[in-house]
């Protein structure tokens, strides 16, 4: 089987092992990723990067000229791709940009036009009801009739679709998998040290933006609860709340509890997450629906969730958007904007230590069961088989 996906995301080679774990998994497997040749992330002024051709056995990532280069819905590609189609022919084509991308209708266009016969398919993690203007929403209208599949990376988004009239086979995959090579768990009496982490401090963390949307305002609020008890806090990233948090800290004396650390290189995070005694996701929905739209967010997976549990620390989460989907039974799960209930499930893990190690136990045996790289390209190809056979 040929398989064909199209990204922006695979312009990091990190986020490309679930590709290269697919392109391993049976004999007669090529994949050939799809990336804009100049990408400018976040719109950053001055900041291009410019992509080259790489192949590692049957995979391979391949940079085709593009418009746009900073809008996932308006990028489109250049005339290299037709050469790169009638070439390698493929029989799944996978465009990630969402149900309303320009790429993904090229694709449609050219694989008719081509005679390929392959099977169409998009990725989305959009999970919040939305409206669209004309043009726009006759371009989703002429993606959905003509998609073969989709897959979701959560069960909301999954939901939407239907909603918006879809019929066609529907998987829920996340876009990225878990390296256990890197999240495993390892203890760091180093770092500990070097932080001044003692060892009956039970640490609590937080991996992300700081952000009112992350729920860190909640956070705050349990940890009040936790006044007396031997905690401390350790938050690993950086956004615009960090002057507030900061300004939190003095007025509860918090300074010698509370260690913040500016965002590290990927590699270095599961050190960090290896200090904690929980993660904490706290994430809070944001969601104003217009007539003609809607904007806000909700927490559409929370990778650093599979993370941690790969480390076999427990985690703890809001009941925001995939959170607990994620989660399962293999943690626990606040409603979000409570404070107290937070509190609660920090408590438990403090005064239960033989059940926070069951939690870490359990989590464990979930990502490897579900989120690592392979077991995701597994997934992937049993519903990629699904749709060539029906």
């Amino acid at each position: 089987m040929k398989i064909l996906v199209a990204s922006h995301t695979y312009i990091i080679d990190l986020n490309c092992e679930k590709l290269r774990a697919l392109s391993q998994l049976e004999q007669n497997l090529e994949v050939t990723v799809v990336v804009p040749q100049k990408w400018q992330p976040g719109g950053v002024q001055n900041r291009i990067i410019e992509t080259h051709y790489h192949q590692q056995g049957k995979f391979r990532l391949v940079p085709i000229s593009n418009f746009h280069q900073n809008h996932q819905s308006l990028m489109a590609f250049g005339y290299d791709l037709i050469s790169l189609l009638r070439q390698f022919r493929p029989h799944i084509i996978q465009v990630e940009q969402g149900s309303k991308s320009l790429a993904y209708s090229q694709m449609i266009a050219l694989n008719k036009i081509l005679r390929l016969q392959a099977k169409n398919v998009f990725f989305t993690w959009w999970n919040l009801p939305y409206q669209l203007k004309f043009p726009v929403s006759l371009l989703e209208k002429y993606n959905l009739r003509h998609s073969d599949g989709i897959i979701c990376g959560n069960q909301e988004g999954a939901e939407i679709l239907r909603q918006r009239g879809y019929k066609g086979q529907i998987k829920v995959i996340p876009q990225l998998g878990v390296d256990e090579r890197v999240f495993k768990r390892q203890y760091q009496p180093e770092l500990a040290k070097k932080l001044g982490i003692k060892p009956e401090e039970f640490v609590i963390g937080f991996v992300g933006r700081f952000v009112p949307e992350k729920g860190l305002l909640t956070l705050f609020d349990a940890l009040k609860i936790l006044s007396d008890k031997p905690w401390k806090l350790l938050l690993l990233g950086r956004g615009e709340l960090e002057l507030e948090l900061r300004q939190k800290a003095r007025e509860n004396n918090w300074e010698d509890r509370i260690i913040f650390r500016e965002s590290v290189p990927h590699e270095q995070v599961a050190q960090y997450i290896n200090l904690m005694n929980t993660l904490v996701l706290p994430s809070e929905t944001t969601y104003q629906f217009k007539t003609f739209g809607s904007c806000g967010w909700k927490e559409q997976f929370g990778h650093v969730l599979i993370e941690a549990m790969a480390c076999q620390v427990p985690v703890i989460g809001s009941n925001s958007g995939e959170i607990p989907h994620v989660i399962g039974d293999a943690g626990l799960i606040f409603p979000e904007k409570d404070g107290k209930a937070l509190a609660n499930c920090i408590i438990k893990l403090m005064e239960k230590p033989d059940f926070a190690q069951y939690l870490g136990e359990k989590g464990y045996q979930r990502v490897t069961a579900q989120y690592t790289n392979k077991a995701l390209a597994k997934q992937q190809l049993d519903f990629y088989k699904e749709i060539v056979s029906s």
